[in-house]
């Protein structure tokens, strides 16, 4: 079969008229599901499978263990298969035979105790089983699996819940093309996977940011007559607000309550924070409160969606008229509270406030994160205020925190600010050394800072460790530089500079030889 990607979420289904049926056969449009047989013991391993099930039925594991090394991947299917209707049982021989002698297990024998499992509604079992074993098995490979569980379903006399199984796993793994090829297959014979493993497949691509892929299989869902949830409309509408599409968003709220759904705190909260993401902190604080026309009132992440929103824009009044409104409705501040309004304080230099919440963060025992370090540390530096940044710092170690490339950048822009360039290289040295990875913005403060000093060997170097890490500066800094280099008469530094770019290819060499011309150097040699 030919492999599916995520174009085909967007396609119509062959069959729109589908119904949701667990019997594909009455259904003629559905591919038919095959029925694959497997030959019947003889001999020797006909003797080896009655002895063995006796055994077991009567709990004898030592006379068990003592049969092991006679177990083959044909025995132990055929075990399986007649203690099938004891799922406990099976799992239990199933472990076994995965623990002493897991060469007798293979692909089929997998695909037997998954069906056993799902069939007897243990899908916690079952999922963990796709996931130590059926799935790394079959590797990048769901059509492998699929086929697998696909051929030995009338064996096992089955039910839909096993692919629903498979499609779930592969969503929870974040393996998207694996469960697009396992939806689309499942639709052709004529199963679809349950509302909830539908959701799991949403809300693992909305964390990756594929509002795209989410929008259109909402669209595939509605077209096969799959009756979502309030979870899968919340989802829908997080991944249109996030889509700048508010007014569907809206739209679809308005719709909840004719397609049978009660619009819940969470509901309200999506469209909150995606009112807040685009910057209309009006609309925002018109839903919140709306919620008390439909009997909700607003949880913490409400309030913190809200505290956010007006923070980001600066307005830190509006921002503690909400926090004050959230602790009048007895919904207690947490560390996303005040690492919000420490953040947003610290943005408009005033470490002041800063401090006088984590104070308060402190006395009301509330968890203090790295984030909440990070940004009293930003703070103190951006009013150049390091040495009392730097005792923040040590206090990390009594908190058991790491400090991580935030944290450094908080650091270096402090230093920068005060155009002590050399400290700031120290703590850039410092940063590579633990092991953080320094951002863009890193290296444009580092360079351009060097460049204000005049140290353009320091800018230089910066610039060349930019680009081993494949990061292609802006033309503002490169002019900067070279601006530098050209009223200080470095040529020879310019030369470094230009070949260093050429080889990593990362800035086109006609804006470089623009901008680096023999007459500039001319000037100021």
């Amino acid at each position: 079969m030919k492999y599916l990607t995520f174009r085909r979420f967007s396609t119509s289904f062959d069959h729109a008229n589908r119904n949701r049926s667990s019997n594909p056969a009455m259904n003629p449009s559905f591919l038919s599901i095959p029925h694959r047989t497997i030959p019947e013991p003889r001999g020797q391993d006909h003797d080896f499978v009655a002895v063995a099930h006796s055994h077991l039925v009567h709990g004898e594991w030592p006379k068990i263990a003592a049969l092991a090394t006679g177990l083959t991947p044909f025995r132990n299917n055929h075990i399986l298969l007649r203690i099938q209707r004891d799922p406990v049982l099976s799992l239990e021989f199933y472990d076994w035979a995965a623990l002493h002698h897991p060469s007798s297990q293979n692909l089929d024998t997998h695909s037997i105790i998954l069906h056993i499992l799902t069939k007897a509604k243990r899908f916690k079992s079952a999922e963990s089983i796709l996931r130590k074993f059926l799935i790394p098995r079959t590797q990048n490979s769901s059509e492998e699996l699929f086929d697998a569980i696909l051929y030995s379903y009338r064996l096992c006399d089955s039910t839909p819940g096993v692919f629903d199984s498979i499609f779930k796993a592969y969503a929870h793994l974040k393996k998207f093309r694996n469960a697009t090829d396992t939806f689309c297959r499942m639709r052709d014979y004529g199963f679809l996977p349950k509302i909830r493993s539908c959701n799991a497949f949403m809300s693992s691509l909305l964390d990756l940011g594929r509002c795209d892929i989410v929008l259109a299989f909402y669209r595939d869902m509605r077209r096969c007559r799959m009756s979502p949830n309030v979870y899968t409309l919340n989802m829908v509408m997080c991944a249109l607000g996030n889509s700048g599409k508010l007014e569907k968003a809206l739209e679809l709220f308005g719709k909840m309550e004719t397609l049978g759904f009660t619009p819940t705190v969470s509901s309200f909260n999506t469209l909150i924070a995606a009112h807040c993401k685009n910057g209309l902190m009006g609309a925002s604080v018109k839903l919140k409160n709306g919620m008390g026309k439909k009997g909700l009132e607003p949880n913490v992440v409400t309030y913190n969606t809200l505290i956010h929103g007006f923070c980001k824009e600066g307005n830190l009044q509006e921002a503690n008229k909400v926090f004050n409104e959230m602790k009048a409705a007895n919904v207690s501040p947490n560390t996303v509270t005040y690492n919000s309004l420490i953040n947003g304080y610290s943005q408009i230099n005033n470490s002041e406030m800063g401090m006088r919440l984590y104070e308060e963060m402190l006395k009301s025992r509330v968890e203090v994160d790295i984030i909440t370090y990070n940004a009293l540390i930003l703070g103190l530096c951006n009013e150049g205020k390091t040495k009392k940044a730097a005792y923040l710092v040590k206090e990390l170690d009594k908190e058991n925190l790491v400090p991580n490339a935030s944290t450094f950048f908080a650091l270096i822009s402090g230093q920068c600010k005060r155009q002590n360039s050399e400290r700031a290289f120290q703590i850039y040295k410092a940063m590579k050394k633990s092991g953080c990875h320094p951002n863009y913005d890193t290296f444009k403060l580092l360079i351009s800072t060097f460049c204000k000093n005049k140290d353009f060997e320091g800018a230089i170097e910066v610039l060349m460790e930019m680009l081993e890490r494949w990061m292609a500066p802006e033309k503002d800094l490169l002019a900067e530089l070279l601006e530098g280099l050209r009223v200080s008469g470095k040529s020879h530094l310019a030369t470094r500079l230009l070949l260093g770019t050429a080889e990593g290819r990362l800035i086109p060499k006609a804006y470089f030889d623009g901008l680096l011309s023999s007459s500039q150097f001319e000037a100021g040699s």
